[in-house]
């Protein structure tokens, strides 16, 4: 780990050398200064993470010199000492923004105690500030792919409702993205800072769903020897992300209607009502009206949590996508797995875009971390997809072999008289770019991520084809 930096301001010698001298021998790295002024010049070309500064010192004061480096760099740690303590000076610190304050004479094993738990917490505040990004990054709204007007659609609800407190209830098949949109919604709105907390409501045994969705007293049933928080309480100030709610027992459905309706509950065996703030996501790969209609979803439970329906479609339904995916997954598991894979076959495109994908989308994500791993060479062969998309692309496809997705077998028929080989290409080209065209909404971008191309080499079509959008 790098050596910590720290600024030493004081106008006395003897302390400015003294606390120069302690401060190396604990393995920091340390610059010391007579005047602010000095100090703050050199912070402006040399940030550090620790600056301890006398409060009282000719010129510029412990108090400007503190200000000053927290307009320049929020994140840094200050503290001042002085030989002039009061409860105000001491305040007055504080307010500035100063992490501890010290009256001299200090204890030498005191000052080093604080330095080292200062220190301990900026790195544990600088791990958070990564971590949100990276839950941000994996979890929120860029991790969701593709561009077909469903999609779209659904970003844009997305975006609409994060920062709200509705209830939002997303359907569709297994494997389509319900818990991404989920988290997208939670991590692009007001509640990301808070706790996103999650329940498969078909995985839990029914006598113990109870327990887990509202905690318990201990002793309220046997084995409960302790208090126990359940997950609707871990989730105050959050989001409650409640999977395949559908298959909740109906005396359950009750108690969670009566949470929505008055954001209180009770533990089981418990006696006090438990006050929380919660957005409440509910998730469903069940035809959820049907279910209505059957009685195996109370018709108000229903209600209160379809105020925002989202639909996620199939994969079946958004092909158009299928490129776009399988190059994100091909370079996720080629960095995961590190293997340096380069492409997918035209061949192999061509069988990942006829197949249907009853797992849909996390079906499609494991074809290709399977292709990663299986394949010898740096380009997806045919032969590194799974046995089933091979096999329905061998009924499905016998005569267009390794043919663009899209041709068909009377594209390549040659009549008698010939054909203008040049032409043909080209104007198969521009029908390829205007389709991506279309499917992206007119975004260039877009559909050049969808053809593979880079930004220059589209632009560079579109200006030979006079941009084939008509």
């Amino acid at each position: 780990m790098p050596k910590a930096r720290i600024i030493v301001v004081d106008d006395e010698k003897s302390m400015r050398e003294f606390l120069g001298i302690m401060l190396t021998k604990e393995g920091y790295r340390v610059d010391t200064f007579a005047s602010a002024e000095e100090a703050l010049e050199h912070f402006k070309q040399n940030r550090c993470d620790l600056v301890i500064a006398d409060l009282k010192m000719p010129g510029m004061g412990g108090m400007e010199l503190l200000k000053a480096v927290k307009e320049l760099s929020p994140d840094v740690i200050a503290m001042v000492v002085t030989a002039y303590a009061s409860v105000d000076t001491a305040i007055e610190a504080m307010k500035a923004g100063a992490y501890d304050y010290f009256t001299k004479p200090f204890k030498v094993d005191d000052i080093k105690m604080h330095i080292k738990r200062a220190l301990e917490w900026r790195r544990i505040e600088r791990e958070n500030i990564l971590l949100k990004k990276d839950l941000k990054t994996k979890y929120g709204f860029s991790n969701l792919l593709g561009t077909d007007p469903k999609m779209n659609d659904i970003y844009g609800l997305i975006m609409s409702v994060a920062s709200t407190k509705t209830n939002v209830l997303v359907t569709g098949e297994s494997g389509t993205g319900k818990e991404l949109v989920a988290r997208a919604i939670h991590y692009e709105g007001d509640r990301k800072e808070k706790p996103f907390v999650t329940i498969n409501c078909g995985a839990i045994p029914e006598n113990l769903l109870e327990s887990e969705l509202f905690g318990h007293q201990k002793g309220a049933f046997t084995g409960a020897v302790a208090d126990k928080a359940g997950i609707v309480e871990l989730a105050d100030g959050g989001t409650l992300f409640l999977d395949e709610v559908t298959e909740l027992p109906l005396n359950l459905q009750v108690k969670l209607l009566r949470f929505i309706q008055e954001r209180n509950f009770r533990r089981v065996g418990g006696t006090v009502d438990i006050s929380v703030d919660i957005r409440l996501i509910a998730a469903s790969n069940k035809e959820v009206d049907r279910d209505v209609e059957e009685g195996r979803l109370r018709e108000d439970l229903f209600y209160r949590l379809n105020v925002i329906r989202i639909n996620v479609p199939p994969l079946r339904q958004r092909k158009g996508d299928i490129p776009l995916l399988t190059r994100h997954f091909l370079e996720k598991y080629g960095t995961e797995h590190g293997r340096k894979i380069k492409s997918i076959s035209q061949g192999a495109l061509n069988l990942l875009m006829e197949y249907d994908y009853s797992g849909n989308v996390r079906e499609l994500e494991n074809a290709i971390e399977r292709a990663v791993t299986v394949e010898t060479g740096d380009v997806i062969s045919t032969g590194s997809l799974p046995p089933s998309i091979r096999e329905y692309g061998e009924k499905t496809l016998p005569a267009q072999g390794a043919l663009p997705y899209g041709a068909s077998k009377e594209a390549v028929n040659i009549p008698p008289g010939g054909i203008d080989l040049e032409k043909a290409v080209e104007d198969f080209e521009k029908a390829i770019i205007k389709e991506a065209l279309k499917k992206a909404g007119g975004v260039k971008t877009k559909a050049a991520e969808i053809l593979g191309l880079s930004f220059r080499s589209m632009r560079y079509k579109l200006s030979k084809y006079g941009n084939p959008k008509d």
